[in-house]
């Protein structure tokens, strides 16, 4: 298998298309814009659909439509962009319709700058529309995990009937390495028998609907959704623990944070410091098992994030106070060094 040296928007937007995607509705947004580009391009040469919509909202809306047709659909923005698209993205799940968003993350608040940022990590999570729904959060840390992570998106998306985010930054849209795009074994998902697409001999047609006038009705909606969310919990939580046999001290970090905690604790380890890297690839379901691992020999953890403290919530509730949890951030586009991130390892030492 070839390795082909690409940038990491146009990678995504390539396994996307190598996936299976057949139709995209965006709107161009630094800094992801790469993504839509190579899409307009490649797109009708192959048969698929590409539109640029008029806006964001107008955007994730053809998601919800061509989601319901049962065809696999993607859409992407940054930051910004992606706030406009969260009253859609209720929708999509309140409907149950699979798909898979992309947020290459920004600073903000506001039209904040386009650096790099992970200060969208609540939204994600937490889901930034309204009402009881989750997203499946995928967190790649470099683009050849970015386009492995593409593929497992629509799976997801379809095997849950929900949409999935990938939730990368500026540095890995922007930033080039060597990938390879495996074959991968097809796999085994539910039929789509609910698509709106005609009644294809049956007595009623399918309808697609998140509208329920009877509380009743709405109240056992939501524990279904809620059901199927538990599901995701015990099956698709993932992560990755690097050093972590010996370790006494935990980073906690994800996506190019985490490949800057990890040479910190390289550079730790030669000093004598047992300290391992816990790297969270589901940002939900959060890798709550990755803790109850290693808790009962860690004396602190330290979360680094580009964000002002979001994640960390997140490992405190994993912790549950059992040992000290530390944070480190820089915001705003500001990026930390890995010799930043060994100081904040010493000074845990030096608390705990």
């Amino acid at each position: 298998m070839e390795k082909v040296l690409m940038k990491g928007n146009e990678a995504l937007a390539e396994a996307a298309i190598r996936a299976g995607c057949q139709c995209f509705f965006g709107y161009p947004i630094t800094p992801q814009s790469e993504l839509p580009a190579y899409l307009a391009r490649e797109m009708p040469k192959r048969g698929r659909v590409f539109l640029q919509a008029e806006s964001e909202v107008a955007a994730i809306n053809m998601v919800y439509g061509a989601a319901g047709a049962g065809v696999r659909v993607m859409t992407s923005s940054s930051s910004p962009g992606i706030s406009l698209k969260q009253e859609g993205i209720s929708y999509l799940c309140g409907a149950e319709l699979p798909c898979v968003i992309v947020n290459i993350m920004r600073g903000g608040p506001g039209l904040g700058d386009i650096q790099p940022a992970q200060s969208d990590y609540f939204q994600a999570t937490r889901g930034g529309g309204h009402g009881d729904y989750r997203t499946i959060v995928l967190a790649p840390a470099s683009v050849q995990e970015l386009v492995d992570l593409v593929y497992d998106a629509f799976d997801l998306a379809d095997m849950y009937r929900n949409p999935v985010l990938i939730l990368g930054d500026g540095i890995l849209g922007q930033m080039m390495e060597p990938v390879v795009f495996k074959e991968r074994p097809a796999r085994e998902l539910p039929p789509k028998t609910w698509a709106t697409t005609g009644k294809m001999g049956r007595q009623k047609p399918n309808v697609i609907n998140s509208l329920y006038l009877d509380p009743v009705q709405l109240e056992e909606h939501n524990r279904k959704l809620q059901r199927k969310y538990q599901e995701i919990e015990e099956k698709e939580a993932r992560w990755e623990v690097l050093n972590g046999d010996d370790a006494e001290y935990f980073v906690v970090a994800y996506g190019i944070c985490a490949r800057i905690a990890h040479a910190a604790v390289e550079m730790a380890r030669q000093e004598g410091i047992k300290v391992g890297l816990i790297r969270p690839i589901t940002l939900w379901p959060y890798p709550k098992k990755a803790f109850e691992e290693v808790i009962s020999r860690a004396k602190a953890f330290l979360t680094v994030e580009l964000s002002c403290g979001q994640m960390v919530e997140d490992v405190k509730l994993s912790v549950e106070g059992r040992v000290p949890v530390y944070f480190y951030g820089r915001t705003g586009g500001m990026v930390p060094t890995a010799e930043e991130i060994f100081e904040e390892i010493k000074k845990m030492r030096g608390h705990s």
